[in-house]
């Protein structure tokens, strides 16, 4: 590879607008980690009037996974933070997929051989290799050994000219490469006593990490970069290649690591921590957004229910803190039933929400559906205002515990006798209470009027209960784990919501034999 000399140097023009960007290798799919360092740099863009942009960096073509690079910016969409230049929805700075800039990442690399700050390495893998496995065996971090640092200009010529492989190195000096990080404030390290230099171009002509970043923050203007602390150390050597170009460099903020609850890494092996599979399972995208927050910093305060204007509202990029971030997934249900709650009670969602659930149930009952009227929107919507706060998400109301509201159910004879003798008696007294319709006006009425069924038929106020219930929902067992007293008013809440479908089953109860009853 010989790169051609005599490239001018683009020099740096003032920023006085805040750009921010999230880049991502699109060698996976979007997850929860990824998805918190984009939502900071919204959430700073936002703040400032700024501009959040999407780059893919896709330099390590072995590793792409086709269509990760549209399902990054998918997620990022469906999140409700969607960059405002990609390369999806353009700009003025594209390309904006790093194997589409190529030309940039020579340019910057023949700069920096002609004034000496880099140069060609013909050393081979296999070189390399033996220098790592000696260092290994002495105890030492393998370290390149700037070999081809001091080769004369004639011999490189001379290899160039006989096609030698070759790769560009950057040289690091070694002093210390001091700046202010915005987290971690007055930072510095000698990277190159420590390091070898670092290959900035690769020999099929695709830069690394260090040199691509470093000419795409500077061409696309970037005033910040928001990064993971990961990249700390790093920013040494970008420093230096910001000097060596004689560029100005935009200011930084590590932030420190989203870590699980144990303190152990996020990895692409854990399944569920993708938004894929939160967005599969019903997950409301603001949750994710409250959740991933609220397990760091940033904020004044660490209260739960933040909505994105709210997150946008309160956020303090001077309250992020070093410590790492961790993320306790068992809050999750918690989170999703407040937001969940926050929709249904807002009428334009809840407009929305009806709609999706009529989908959804059409699409899981279809032909069991027992009647038209379940999916009106009425009735739906006070299925939804009835179960809020219980529910973590819409599926939750397609279980088998919620089937009864969609589909009639069915119930033995020797059901219903084995939770009271009066079974029958019961049954046929709330039927004539429902068909006269004053019992629905208020739960008060409802109670008082179950109550003299229970002395009219001889039988407990528990046992009218139970038989009420297994008519209505055709379940026996109480899943719920709560004590007895929140048990019993979550069964009235339940059986509330009830109300509808006990309006529709005016057929219901008729028992004889042991055939099937429908309730």
């Amino acid at each position: 590879m010989k790169i051609l000399r005599g490239v001018s140097r683009q020099m740096c023009t003032s920023r006085p607008e805040v750009r921010v960007r999230f880049a991502p290798s699109p060698t996976g799919f979007l997850h929860l980690g990824g998805l918190r360092t984009a939502l900071y740099n919204f959430l700073f863009s936002r703040q400032r009037r700024g501009v959040f942009i999407l780059r893919l960096e896709d330099t390590d073509q072995k590793r792409l996974v086709p269509g990760a690079a549209e399902h990054i910016e998918d997620m990022l969409e469906w999140a409700g933070i969607p960059p405002d230049e990609s390369s999806r929805r353009g700009g003025d700075y594209g390309p904006y997929v790093q194997s589409e800039r190529l030309h940039l990442y020579t340019e910057a690399a023949s700069s920096l051989l002609n004034t000496g700050h880099a140069y060609y390495c013909f050393c081979s893998n296999q070189r390399l290799e033996l220098l790592k496995k000696e260092a290994q065996r002495s105890g030492h971090a393998p370290r390149y050994d700037n070999r081809c640092r001091r080769l004369q200009p004639q011999q490189v010529e001379q290899k160039l000219a006989a096609g030698v492989p070759a790769v560009v190195r950057f040289k690091l000096h070694m002093g210390t490469e001091e700046f202010q990080d915005l987290v971690f404030g007055w930072t510095g390290h000698a990277v190159g006593a420590v390091e070898g230099d670092p290959v900035i171009l690769k020999g099929d002509g695709y830069p690394t990490y260090h040199l691509a970043s470093v000419v795409d923050d500077h061409h696309m203007r970037i005033s910040h970069v928001l990064r993971g602390c990961e990249w700390l150390i790093s920013s040494a050597k970008h420093l230096q290649l910001y000097r060596a170009l004689r560029w100005t460099p935009p200011t930084y903020a590590h932030l420190p690591l989203l870590l699980n609850r144990d303190g152990s890494k996020l990895s692409k092996r854990q399944g569920d921590i993708f938004l894929q599979s939160f967005r599969d399972r019903g997950v409301l995208p603001e949750t994710l957004l409250d959740l991933v927050t609220h397990a760091g910093s940033g904020f004044s305060d660490n209260r739960m229910g933040r909505r994105l204007d709210e997150l946008i509202r309160d956020f303090n990029i001077s309250k992020i803190t070093t410590h790492s971030a961790l993320l306790d997934l068992d809050k999750l249900e918690e989170f999703s039933r407040l937001h969940l709650q926050r929709r249904i009670e807002d009428p334009q969602q809840c407009v929305w929400l009806c709609e999706e659930l009529k989908q959804m149930v059409k699409h899981t009952h279809s032909s069991e559906i027992s009647a038209a009227a379940v999916l009106e929107p009425e009735y739906i919507e006070r299925v939804l205002q009835l179960r809020k706060g219980h529910i973590s998400s819409l599926q939750d109301l397609l279980s088998s515990t919620h089937s009864y509201l969609w589909v009639r159910p069915r119930v033995s004879q020797t059901q219903l006798q084995s939770e009271s003798a009066h079974a029958k008696d019961i049954a046929t007294a709330v039927m004539q209470m429902v068909l006269a319709g004053g019992s629905l006006v208020s739960m008060e009425r409802l109670n008082s009027e179950l109550k003299q069924i229970s002395s009219r038929t001889n039988s407990t106020h528990s046992s009218v209960m139970k038989v009420l219930r297994l008519l209505l929902s055709a379940q026996q067992v109480n899943t719920h784990t709560h004590t007895h007293t929140h048990t019993h008013t979550h069964t009235q809440q339940r059986d509330e919501g009830a109300e509808t479908t006990a309006e529709r089953s005016t057929a219901g109860a008729q028992c004889g034999g042991d055939d099937a009853v429908s309730g």
